[in-house]
């Protein structure tokens, strides 16, 4: 990359001008110009790109590149665009090609030449790859407490309905009866993982490139470890050619949020079914529905159905910049500057996604217990228990299992479920069944029986809420 103190093409001196050197002869074709620019969506990383840039000139002041007061100067220069960012009257249009000349070229305006000294000793290409890290970094720490916020969400519903049943499904049959608490906090534990993982990403995020130069270092006595600390970077890329064309930073966050959407899409999906008639486990509160334009009767899962939908946009962007790195040689390519919008549209679906979500689940959902009790006694999601039964009176289990098999067989020709056979009926099927079957498969001692640890027992439900609030430091509701 041509320096910043080089004369541009056309030979002006204005600070709109490019910074390219005289090795260019013409400006760009206007259409060329317009596909090359990145400012209309790379503007987002403005306010990094100042803070990145006021580090570095520290440091050349530090190392004695260039004076204090140069480095002063040029300071404060930065602190004045940052406010006219903020106050809108900093908004460079397609002219400036990207948001680093954008600000060089306002930085020159303000302070005329001294202005021209800030790109010693980095490329835009350092530049670039420490203002996303810069960026990432802020906004993993964002999606962090949108997760937590999420699980707040979870488990507050969750101490609501400890005792309450809901029809557990493997293969979208019935399985087995769970407590509804159980099943909410299966998503507290997908999202602990999310948090947990944006942590462990976030550890290579933050590592400073600022110094790689365009892809060899530069020959000026800089600092990088000045700048890294300037910045709250953890580490320094130990290797410059690595510096300027790693993303794996950017595909692993891609990664995470992909898993986000994942689990956020999951639950979708099942209140999406559960707000249907035919399940009408769940009535969806006005606030967080919507209505049909011609059937008025009708109430829409319009936030679950979009984040399923949306899902689809942030595993594009990993499949996308997947593909961008794959053929990609040392160093730094044009290509990798498909990285951004990426990033920041997964940022952004994701953190839409996760408001949306902690809003229905807070406050958009009413379950319906009558209907969640009638359904966990409608089946035969009580069986296993019998093969359980039998199996603690001296029984082989898989024995007990064919017998179960028998048992149910004969219900279903008959038109009936377990609990409305007599004793009479129960023995003929083997004489060890006594009057405490009908017991041992009520849905409700379905559920408590399952205490081994992480099971659906009440006692292990209230145990996994405990630890849940302790991790969130919510106080324990009475």
């Amino acid at each position: 990359m041509a320096s910043s103190s080089t004369p541009p093409a056309n030979g002006s001196d204005s600070p709109d001008s490019k910074v390219w050197s005289q090795r260019f002869e013409s400006a760009l074709n206007p259409v060329i110009a317009a596909f090359n620019a990145s400012i209309h969506f790379d503007i987002a990383l403005v306010e990094y790109d100042l803070t990145g840039s006021q580090a570095h000139v520290q440091m050349l002041a530090h190392t004695d590149i260039i004076s204090q007061g140069e480095a002063d100067a040029i300071d404060q220069g930065l602190e004045a665009i940052r406010q006219e960012y903020r106050q809108g009257q900093f908004r460079p249009g397609i002219d400036a090609e990207d948001v680093h000349f954008a600000v060089e070229n306002r930085l020159i305006e303000l302070i005329g030449d001294t202005g021209k000294k800030l790109h010693t000793g980095r490329s835009r290409n350092d530049q670039v790859g420490t203002d996303i890290r810069l960026y990432l970094h802020d906004q993993i720490l964002q999606i962090q407490t949108l997760i937590r916020t999420w699980q707040q969400a979870l488990v507050s519903l969750a101490a609501d309905h400890v005792q309450t049943l809901i029809p557990g499904y493997t293969h979208l049959q019935r399985a087995q009866p769970v407590s509804l608490a159980h099943h909410l906090l299966a998503y507290f534990e997908m999202a602990e993982r999310d948090w947990q993982r944006l942590s462990e990403i976030d550890q290579r995020v933050n590592v400073s490139p600022l110094g790689s130069g365009a892809l060899a270092g530069t020959p000026f006595p800089i600092d990088r470890q000045y700048t890294a600390d300037k910045l709250g970077f953890v580490d320094l890329y130990r290797n410059s050619l690595d510096g300027v064309s790693d993303r794996d930073f950017a595909i692993e966050f891609l990664c995470a949020a992909s898993l986000i959407m994942v689990h956020l899409s999951r639950l979708s999906e099942e209140v999406i079914f559960w707000a249907s008639e035919e399940f009408g486990f769940i009535k969806l509160k006005d606030s967080c529905a919507t209505g049909s334009s011609i059937m008025p009767q009708k109430k829409n899962p319009d936030v679950p159905e979009l984040v399923r939908g949306k899902s689809g946009r942030v595993f594009g962007h990993l499949q996308s910049l997947l593909v961008v790195m794959k053929g990609l040689p040392l160093a730094y390519n044009k290509d990798l500057q498909e990285d951004k919008e990426a990033i920041f549209d997964g940022v952004t679906t994701i953190k839409a996604c996760l408001e949306a979500m902690t809003i229905l689940v807070a406050e958009g959902l009413e379950f319906q217990t009558p209907r969640l009790e009638s359904a966990v006694g409608e089946d035969f999601s009580n069986a296993t228990d019998v093969a359980d039964y039998l199996s603690k009176k001296g029984v082989p289990f898989r024995e007990a299992y064919n017998i179960v098999g028998a048992v149910v067989k004969a219900c279903l020709s008959q038109g009936k479920l377990l609990k409305d056979l007599t004793i009479e009926e129960w023995q003929q099927f083997h004489p060890q069944f006594a009057n405490d079957i009908y017991a041992a498969i009520s849905p409700r001692q379905v559920v408590a029986v399952r205490n081994s640890f992480g099971g659906t027992g009440f006692t292990q439900v209230q145990h996994a809420l405990e630890h849940a609030q302790s991790l969130l430091q919510v106080p324990k509701q009475s």
